[in-house]
């Protein structure tokens, strides 16, 4: 039994486009097959143009006075406009924005464990936000903060850059750093993270595991017999350096 209405996840799956028949105006401005303007045409005269050519009527700018049709196969259409969204959501992530907590009295361990985990996250394209933040009678001596603040940033220098100077805003000193793009920037100095790396790492493994098999069982190696120490007769251990001592009465 058909439908009488399209399913509620096809309409918020992909926006709506109207293609031939369904398109409403009665003049379209339309971009031939091969992206040059044709001018605004009539309905009618740019369908029979799509049906010349073998291909759909899309409407691609329905806001604009006349709507914007354009002349393409529908199906090679939604691919390259699925391929344009996939290349726009990789640069999504960098709007992402990470955040590093410091301490004017922080550990030399924990404070490389911090200016890792930043490395690690502008290596992935993200933004890190920096945070110090005093406590106490820490405020009369802001100058700690920002040393340490000022050493997080000359570590961090070959993946990222800040965005502005160290600010003391409040109880805290903020400051925020962008990555650098990826042709300028160090890699990583731990190397890619992640399943993929992982089952990469994994396989080559196994991979140099079996070759050394391989080998072993190709051109094995015979070890020269070893000589057996000589028994004594008195039971005594073999390597006992007092055995050839005589013994005087």
């Amino acid at each position: 039994m058909s439908r009488p209405f399209p399913p509620r996840s096809s309409s918020s799956s992909a926006p709506f486009v109207r293609v031939n028949g369904k398109i409403r105006a009665r003049e379209v401005r339309v971009i031939g097959v091969d992206g040059k303007q044709l001018g605004v045409l009539g309905l009618g005269d740019a369908l029979n143009m799509a049906r010349a050519n073998a291909v759909d009527l899309v409407e691609i700018a329905p806001n604009a006075n006349p709507p914007v049709c354009r002349l393409v196969d529908f199906g090679k259409y939604r691919y390259e406009q699925a391929k344009r969204d996939k290349e726009s959501k990789k640069h999504q992530h960098a709007n992402k924005v990470k955040e590093v907590q410091l301490s004017p009295k922080i550990d030399p361990h924990d404070l490389e464990v911090k200016v890792q985990h930043a490395v690690n996250f502008l290596c992935e394209d993200m933004k890190v936000k920096i945070t110090l933040k005093f406590r106490g009678r820490e405020m009369a001596h802001t100058e700690y903060g920002f040393q340490v603040v000022n050493k997080f940033l000359t570590q961090i220098a070959p993946y990222g850059h800040p965005d502005f100077q160290p600010k003391l805003i409040g109880r805290g000193i903020n400051v925020m750093i962008s990555p650098l793009p990826r042709n300028k920037r160090a890699k990583n100095p731990r190397g890619e993270t992640g399943p993929e790396a992982e089952a990469e790492s994994a396989a080559e493994e196994n991979h140099s595991n079996s070759d050394h098999v391989h080998i072993e069982r190709e051109n094995p190696k015979k070890q020269p017999p070893q000589p057996q120490p000589a028994e004594s007769n008195s039971g005594s251990f073999a390597n006992n350096p007092f055995a050839q001592v005589e013994a005087r009465g």
